[in-house]
């Protein structure tokens, strides 16, 4: 798995990018092939031993043990839930074939190995493809985005900037049954406590919206749907907006979309402003390293006076607006000036690559093609 800079803690416990982010981050090497018949110099002295990495641990095997354990376990669950006004009925459909997943247990467990740059990720995710995509469905949800944006006060750009980094328009959702995840990490997990009440929460879907547990599906660390909300924020965000009496953030378009607009409308976000801008800074005069930073903030009228400039070389806008340095890659990468709404996305999901990056994709859907 590939270190990012920061996590998610109110939509999804994976990585801090989104669900396909993650999974484009995956690399090769290898050396040249020997000559066979090559003369071969003297031999050099042998090399100080290296320590070997160690080997990856075997994958996990639940015994009968454990699996009488977890039904024992389970039981307290269903008593825990019924106490909470779920119905028998309810918990006897979801709860009927659970089973601990080992894949869970060992994603859970695996840890994180190596970095990887902001110039990286950005090249992996910002595709030609995902940016064409992305102004497909602009195109095609025209009509649906623009009652959306009316409602919520956010811009359509955003909105699907946010579906495209989480799962490449509903595309690459996980395939993983979320009672199922969620129970497993609750009972052999590393936050028990915080999984119980998701799984909790969870049934609630199934009682209240009348969804499918074979079919509520999502990621490993129990994210679910084409926004990738975990149970807690389903309650809090997820919208009916076609009006059948279920909000459906698997299948259904105008839920998906009018979803992630109630989250962004909810956490502050700011229809008269943007998201930030990718900047230039002086060569001289400014200590980029020492100004980074989400907690340091200057005007535009400031920042100008430093020598930062517009990407073009421009000066910056003359608006009344505070601003943010973020340096991903630090002072020799690509520098960005961002806004309150940058921040807004950062409760979405807690890492300044996605933010970034959700920002770029944006400018990109929202400009012409």
């Amino acid at each position: 798995m590939t270190r990012f800079p920061a996590s998610r803690p109110l939509l999804s416990r994976s990585a801090g990018i989104g669900l396909l982010s993650a999974l484009l981050l995956t690399g090769c090497a290898g050396g040249p092939p020997a000559a066979a018949n090559a003369q071969q110099p003297p031999a050099p002295p042998p090399a100080p031993a290296q320590p070997q990495a160690p080997a990856a641990p075997a994958p996990t095997v639940i015994t009968p043990e454990q699996q009488a354990d977890f039904a024992r376990w389970l039981d307290g669950v269903r008593q825990e839930a019924q106490a909470q006004g779920i119905s028998k009925a309810t918990l006897d459909l979801a709860l009927a074939n659970v089973q601990e997943l080992p894949r869970v247990i060992d994603l859970d467990r695996k840890q994180p190995e190596g970095t990887v740059t902001f110039a990286t990720y950005a090249d992996r995710v910002l595709t030609k493809d995902r940016i064409q995509r992305g102004r497909d469905m602009m195109r095609q949800n025209a009509a649906l985005l623009a009652q959306v944006s009316a409602k919520y006060h956010v811009q359509p750009q955003y909105i699907v900037a946010l579906w495209g980094l989480e799962t490449n328009y509903g595309r690459v959702t996980g395939g993983f049954r979320i009672i199922d995840a969620l129970a497993t990490l609750a009972h052999d997990g590393r936050r028990p406590a915080y999984f119980r009440k998701e799984l909790i929460q969870a049934l609630r879907i199934v009682e209240e919206d009348k969804v499918d547990p074979a079919t509520m599906k999502g990621s490993w660390a129990g994210a679910m749907g084409q926004v990738q909300f975990m149970p807690s924020a389903f309650f809090k965000f997820a919208q009916d907006f076609d009006g059948c009496g279920r909000r459906d953030i698997w299948t259904k378009t105008p839920d998906v979309l009018a979803s992630a607009a109630k989250y962004l409308s909810t956490v502050g976000w700011d229809a008269g402003t943007t998201w930030g801008r990718e900047v230039k800074l002086p060569a001289k005069g400014l200590d980029a390293a020492a100004a980074a930073g989400l907690d340091k903030k200057r005007t535009l009228a400031e920042w100008a006076k430093a020598g930062v400039r517009s990407l073009d070389g421009k000066p910056l806008p003359a608006r009344a607006l505070s601003a943010s340095l973020v340096i991903p890659d630090g002072p020799d990468g690509r520098a960005f000036l961002v806004y309150d709404n940058y921040r807004t996305i950062m409760n979405w999901n807690r890492s300044t690559y996605f933010a970034t990056t959700v920002g770029l994709l944006a400018d990109q859907l929202g400009a012409a093609p």
